[in-house]
């Protein structure tokens, strides 16, 4: 669990390190916002793209084996984006990173099964929720210290002898299942049974919203209410400390009340906190954007516990991979499009691609246009909902 917990926090701080820097990259390379967007884009769709490769290799050549051979992968790359010269030396080596990401998103999901027994599936998702949590809290708060005393190449830097140590601890600590060879091919007929395509469908949805706050965040504070960098970090930690603070209580209540019903009570409080962001931060400045993630940041670490218990609840053994790489596929498609689509709507709700010189109410109001309509996304995943077939409990 110490394994996996620490690959966990490493693939989300590779990405809430990097949000908290876009500012300062625009800056720095003199770049408009949607240009360095693609420091984020670039990590991601790497992700995508290699989530269900990763997967499949790892229930092919053995799980420990793919999982050291990423965080190695991610330790090079984020040397690589460190020592990077220009903004497009920094996306290319931001897309290896992304790569070796991909095998520890994927990879940590699918051993949950070979470590842990299945009365405490629930709880040990709701731990790796958390630790994802953790590398997202600090991201925003690390990332804006060492910016501030080193410079933007440290973010990248911090990550790769942490990453060569997690390398080590697996070798020693982690079982070494053997590999099973060849494997079936995923069944379409059977990933539809169970609620598994509606899963991966709302996980998508999700992950859009959970992105855009993460992209969003920052401009908004630094550029509508002109905080200082540090103090943009402390207010973007907010959500992630309280998603540490949630994750493993969600995962017992996953596994006291079923996946279904503890997924629609945090689609639902999900939806309140996401309409909320439209309302609360016009009208109480960096308060109401406080109350307003308080109020989702919960409901996200609900949804993510039960709705992964629910898609990998009836998977076969030899294909836990594949359909955690499908997970996590779903969910680095929302993540892209909270980056790119909402990020354009966001300039569009400005009225302008310089954020940084628009005024503080353009700003404002299109952070409120963005998550209204972000509202009515998570409306839109209750209704898939109802698609779900009931809990096997």
């Amino acid at each position: 669990m110490l394994c996996l917990s620490l690959s966990m926090v490493l693939a989300s701080l590779g990405t809430s390190i990097a949000n908290i820097a876009l500012p300062t990259l625009a800056l720095a390379f003199d770049v408009p916002f949607h240009w360095v967007q693609w420091v984020v884009i670039a990590y991601l769709v790497s992700i995508t793209l290699f989530v269900v490769i990763a997967g499949r290799l790892g229930d092919v050549f053995g799980r420990q084996r793919m999982l050291v051979l990423g965080l190695v992968l991610f330790s090079l790359a984020s040397a690589l984006c460190g020592l990077a010269s220009s903004l497009w030396m920094l996306v290319a080596a931001r897309a290896l990173q992304g790569i070796g990401a991909a095998f520890l998103m994927t990879l940590t999901i699918a051993l949950v099964r070979e470590t842990v027994g299945t009365e405490r599936v629930g709880r040990t998702m709701g731990l790796l929720g958390t630790m994802s949590a953790v590398g997202t809290a600090l991201g925003p708060s690390l990332g804006g210290v060492l910016i501030d005393w080193i410079g933007w190449p440290a973010i990248f830097l911090v990550l790769a002898p942490v990453g060569l140590l997690a390398a080590g601890l697996v070798l020693r600590l982690l079982p070494a299942v053997s590999p099973v060879g060849k494997t079936p091919r995923l069944s379409l007929s059977a990933l539809g049974k169970n609620g598994v395509f509606p899963g991966l469908a709302v996980n998508l949805l999700v992950a859009n919203i959970m992105m855009a706050t993460l992209v969003l965040g920052p401009f908004y504070l630094a550029f509508a209410l002109h905080l200082e960098e540090a103090v943009v970090g402390l207010v973007m930690s907010v959500g992630p400390v309280l998603s540490i603070c949630t994750g493993v209580p969600s995962g017992r209540l996953v596994d006291s009340w079923g996946s279904r019903r503890v997924l629609t009570i945090g689609l639902g409080t999900l939806a309140a906190g996401t309409l909320s962001l439209s309302v609360l931060p016009a009208t109480f400045g960096v308060v109401g954007y406080i109350a307003a993630i308080a109020i989702l940041t919960p409901g996200y670490q609900m949804f993510q516990s039960a709705n992964t218990m629910m898609v990998m609840a009836d998977v076969s053994a030899d294909q836990r991979g594949a359909v955690s790489g499908l997970l996590n596929l779903s969910r680095n498609i929302g993540l892209i499009s909270g980056a790119s689509v909402m990020g354009a709507i966001f300039s569009a709700g400005v009225g302008s691609a310089a954020i940084e010189d628009a005024p503080s109410a353009a700003v404002t109001d299109g952070l409120q246009i963005t998550f209204l309509l972000g509202g009515l996304s998570i409306l839109v995943a209750l209704r898939f909902l109802r698609r779900l077939e009931p809990d096997h409990v």
